[in-house]
């Protein structure tokens, strides 16, 4: 018996289809909407700790991320929170804590993590500005740390009590392994910018970390997107957190996050790595309009070290399983594809796609979309357009009715200063690994290392430091595994139990292979394959 799928593009269907879906809110959001619901916070309503901080930074009022959930926070309950950098969240996390911690008690209280030491900077700074308004007795003490800088400060700053602490995950672990840094009396943590601490590598450092906290605490995270691994993250460091969003004043996950970026059509295959570099998924589809372009995508990211196969519609059936197989094990991070050789592609765990084209036909931007966010997971489609495309994507945002970030492609400096931080995170995460013995034997290198630098020959340290980079873009960066049964401790569990070894830390596990049934495409046609008058319409230039 043969089964038809039919999806309607119509630009009514997509809206209706939203609008749908934020009035059932349950299907897209993994977690719970608050219960009890409480009413937004407005500065009259807040604390008189809190009217000080929002006085000292000059704000006219709340933000809507921080009337909303500064009501949740100040009760105690954990939450998670989907929100856009620039909402305001900073100021969301950081009032509350003016009315939780405890000047007097000169110890860790609260704990934010973050995936940057700007964001550190920035967080750590704007807390200053808030404390600036109270009276000198009640000030809080915060400091910032992070790696690839002294320790003496940030030693300095926990010898003298500070109560609040800023910091990336690898860094923090650092100090709570060798005993400067205690949480004991911990009260708050902050998990900000989940998403992007995921795409920095830092999910093995935070698995560790986790056993240094106490069972007792309240709990926050905010991430801009929630694909699955950010929603797993959730359960693994909160208790039963509940769920806000700014999306259409409905509890929902925002299901999809669509960017573009003005590219000439000369740059476009930098510009691809380049947002690669800044994005770091484990693994994504790449859509260009042509085969030629296809092949020619795919040899430019493994030029570029990166793992990468091509599919399109003249690869047999037998290839073209060969290398779904490779995706779907975790063996391939990108696939390059044509839109008619994606047709029937399923793999559930891909977080993003990037276009290369703007799509021929318009309804092929659906089609691109789809193949994230599956089964109620969320994901993130980026467009490469040239000045010529414009126009075609403005139709098809208006016809679909796409919320659509129109962006800048990030600057050298900025790629430069995020594969910078991923790579001292990823060097600084070895040297913890080191035996005494080794840590003793490299230690021999240290008067080298401060030679070259002094004499100036940079580039032989920054030629070792781009083949560690280069090593580490084949490998994935660790994620919370996809089964929800999985080892993983959840947030309730005992501190000091112990989680996964290293070797193993954030790797998918094995599994049986299944024999299915070929599945029937939307058209009809066997999973896999295209229709032939697809296939030769195909473009060739």
């Amino acid at each position: 018996m043969a089964y038809q799928f039919t999806i309607d593009l119509t630009s009514e269907a997509q809206k209706q289809k939203k609008e749908e879906a934020q009035e059932s809110g349950s299907a897209f959001s993994p977690f719970p909407a608050p219960e009890p619901p409480l009413p937004e916070a407005t500065v009259d309503t807040l604390p008189e700790a809190l009217r000080e901080g929002v006085r000292a930074m000059g704000w006219p009022g709340l933000m809507p991320v921080q009337a909303a959930a500064i009501p949740y926070l100040l009760e105690g309950r954990d939450l998670i929170v989907q929100s856009r950098t620039g909402s305001g969240k900073t100021g969301a996390f950081l009032l509350p804590m003016l009315a939780r911690l405890d000047p007097g008690e000169k110890s860790a209280q609260a704990l934010v993590l973050c995936p940057t030491r700007e964001l550190a900077k920035q967080i750590h700074g704007e807390f200053e500005r808030m404390n600036e308004g109270r009276p000198e007795a009640d000030r809080l003490r915060a400091v910032a740390v992070y790696g690839g800088t002294a320790y003496g400060p940030q030693l300095s700053a926990f010898r003298s009590g500070a109560q609040l602490v800023i910091g990336t995950p690898g860094r923090v672990l650092d100090h709570l392994q060798r005993g400067t840094l205690r949480l004991d009396a911990l009260r708050v943590l902050v998990l900000d910018e989940a998403d992007e601490m995921l795409s920095m590598g830092f999910y093995p450092d935070m698995r560790k970390l986790q056993r240094f906290l106490p069972r007792e605490r309240q709990g926050s995270m905010y991430s801009a997107t929630m694909p699955y691994a950010v929603q797993r993250v959730g359960r693994e460091f909160l208790h039963d957190p509940a769920f806000l969003s700014l999306s259409g004043g409905t509890i929902h996950v925002d299901i999809m996050s669509h960017r573009a970026y003005a590219v000439e059509p000369m740059e476009k295959d930098r510009a691809l790595v380049t947002l690669i570099e800044m994005e770091n998924p484990a693994s994504a589809i790449v859509f260009a309009n042509t085969r030629r372009e296809v092949d020619y995508l795919a040899q430019f990211l493994r030029n570029y070290g990166y793992d990468a196969a091509a599919i399109s519609s003249d690869f047999s059936q037998k290839e073209r399983e060969k290398v779904m197989g490779r995706l779907r094990r975790g063996d391939l991070r990108f696939l390059v594809a044509t839109d008619v050789a994606a047709r029937g592609i399923d793999v559930s765990d891909l977080s993003h796609v990037f276009q290369h084209d703007v799509p021929q036909d318009p309804e092929y931007y659906i089609h691109r979309a789809g193949r994230t966010a599956r089964a109620g997971k969320t994901g993130v489609a980026l467009t490469l357009y040239a000045p010529a495309e414009k126009a075609a994507l403005q139709t098809i945002v208006k016809r679909y009715d796409i919320d659509m970030e129109w962006r800048e492609v990030p600057t050298d400096a900025e790629v430069a200063a995020r594969v910078g931080e991923r790579l001292t995170n990823l060097l600084e995460d070895r040297l913890r690994e080191k035996t005494g013995l080794e840590r003793e034997r490299l230690r021999r290198f240290v008067p080298v290392v401060q030679g070259l630098v002094a004499e100036g020959e940079p580039e032989l340290l920054a030629m070792l430091l781009d083949e560690a980079y280069q090593r580490s873009l084949h490998r994935a960066p660790d994620a919370p595994l996809p089964e929800p049964e999985d080892d993983a401790p959840d947030a309730g569990d005992e501190p000091g139990q112990e989680g996964p070894s290293s070797e193993s830390e954030g790797r998918p596990k094995k599994k049986k292979k299944k024999h299915k049934k070929k599945r029937k495409g939307h058209d009809g046609a066997e999973a896999g394959h295209a229709a032939p008058a697809e296939a030769a319409a195909e473009d060739e230039a």
